[in-house]
């Protein structure tokens, strides 16, 4: 309703979708792109400069002239903005005071202070399109009518408001229903699903296994619920646990979106359940998390910490923001990147002295592994050799998955060189729900050796404790 009052956000907007559709229909080529992004690199730097306290100190060294001239190419010149900035200074790094914002959030601050997240309309405008263009490909490939369950991780959270958003636009009907909330709650979720006949599901992929679990134990199967469509958000996925959550809801699952409450939306899913930038709206650099070098992300396919820039004029527009996410990154013909988040940089484990990933830790744990609702791994050292012990949660607990788990044991010490697994099917805790919240490492991992590093875990039990159920 406000475009009514807005004529120019509306007309904005017009124009944004008409620019994502043409780019995602192929209309506008590499020198087109690279001029687009050059352009709006040299308005976001004047209106930084400009607008926010944080960057007119930060890039005090540019000229006028400097940015008039400068190009994407030149990136690497401009220093880095980190979580720790974001942390330290707060409003300061917003371009635009509060009241200018149409909505706040922020953070969890489980693991630090909380960051505030204010976002106004362009900013709205700009990440929401994106969603919009690609979420019809998905949504038109399973039927018509959606009825949309949307279960954010808090009431702060930007979740609730985006998918409303989104749906509303593709004229799918939304239902906002925090599990976690004491109002809300597991047995209400379930009612809504039923009464409702909820199509499809918006949620991390932990409250999508806490549903299933809590409809399981009270005598239900969620595969014959209505729910045939679930987008995750959240969490690192690996395709395997998408598959596991899938068999167990009888649905087709996507990990719908890369993206964060500070940077907002990087990357969108498609069709073909892969993940791809967004290049109209950020600037991408792939960069060595220790040396801080930048890899030619055009070269074919390179590994390293994601680094983003916003091109856009929102509420608080991010330079070379260093994300602390590991990712994959595939450079495509029409100049975006397939990427493949592959956990956080703090979250890299060395076992036998080679470092290993998370994405490469679950995927090793789930590729062979069916039926498997939760998981939890506990490291410990044995005669100079890492043991992981692993506990899975079956779906169905009275199955006899003594084989399976025998051929996966093999299959985890085929592709994690050097360690000794432990493999049992039991009972998960609690702690393995506050990923989205907290971190992977923090929901999944409980390192018993020496040189162990458990804070991420030990804040993931302060929030359990403190009333997240």
């Amino acid at each position: 309703m406000y475009a009514i009052f807005k004529e120019d956000l509306f007309l904005k907007a017009k124009e944004i979708y008409s620019q994502h559709s043409h780019f995602e229909a192929g209309g506008i080529n590499i020198d087109e792109l690279s001029s687009h992004q050059n352009k709006a690199l040299r308005e976001i730097l004047k209106h930084v400069t400009t607008h926010s306290p944080f960057y007119r100190e930060r890039l005090s060294g540019l000229t006028f002239n400097d940015i008039e001239n400068l190009t994407t190419s030149d990136i690497k010149r401009l220093p880095f903005t980190t979580k720790d900035d974001l942390r330290s200074q707060g409003a300061s790094l917003a371009s635009s005071p509060l009241h200018k914002s149409w909505i706040y959030y922020e953070t969890t601050g489980t693991t630090g202070s909380p960051t505030p997240c204010p976002r106004n309309e362009i900013d709205s405008i700009y990440n929401n399109t994106p969603l919009i263009v690609h979420y019809r490909e998905i949504f038109n490939q399973h039927g018509e009518d959606h009825i949309v369950g949307v279960m954010g991780p808090s009431e702060l959270h930007s979740t609730g408001d985006t998918f409303e958003d989104v749906f509303r636009s593709l004229g799918h009907s939304v239902v906002k229903m925090w599990p976690r909330s004491p109002v809300v709650g597991m047995k209400r979720v379930m009612t809504l699903i039923d009464e409702l006949k909820i199509t499809a599901l918006v949620c991390t992929p932990a409250v999508a296994i806490a549903v299933a679990r809590f409809m399981k134990e009270a005598g239900r199967d969620a595969a014959e619920s209505s729910v045939r469509l679930i987008l995750t958000v959240g969490e690192l996925t690996t395709p395997a646990l998408l598959r596991n959550i899938g068999e167990i809801w009888g649905a087709q699952v996507y990990s719908c979106m890369y993206a964060s409450q500070e940077s907002s939306i990087l990357a969108v899913c498609s069709y073909d359940s892969y993940l791809y930038t967004v290049p109209l709206n950020n600037f991408y650099e792939v960069i060595d998390p220790v040396s801080g070098e930048s890899f030619d992300i055009t070269q074919g396919q390179v590994t390293g910490e994601l680094v983003i820039t916003h091109l856009y004029q929102g509420q608080k527009p991010l330079i070379r923001y260093r994300t602390g996410d590991l990712v994959r990154s595939t450079w495509m013909p029409d100049g975006s990147q397939k990427l493949l988040p592959l956990g956080r940089v703090r979250d890299v484990l060395t076992l036998n002295g080679r470092p290993w990933c998370a994405w490469e830790l679950e995927a090793a744990l789930l590729d062979k592994l069916h039926g498997c609702l939760d998981y939890a791994i506990r490291i410990d050292r044995q005669q100079q050799t890492d043991v992981l012990d692993i506990t899975v949660e079956m779906f169905d607990p009275n199955q006899d998955v003594g084989p399976q788990l025998a051929e996966v044991k093999k299959w985890i010490e085929q592709k994690i060189e050097g360690v000794q697994v432990r493999l049992t099917a039991g009972e998960t805790a609690a702690v393995t729900g506050t990923s989205a919240m907290v971190s992977w490492k923090a929901a999944r991992l409980h390192d018993l050796r020496p040189e162990g590093d458990n804070t991420d875990r030990d804040a993931a039990l302060a929030l359990i404790n403190r009333g997240f159920k």
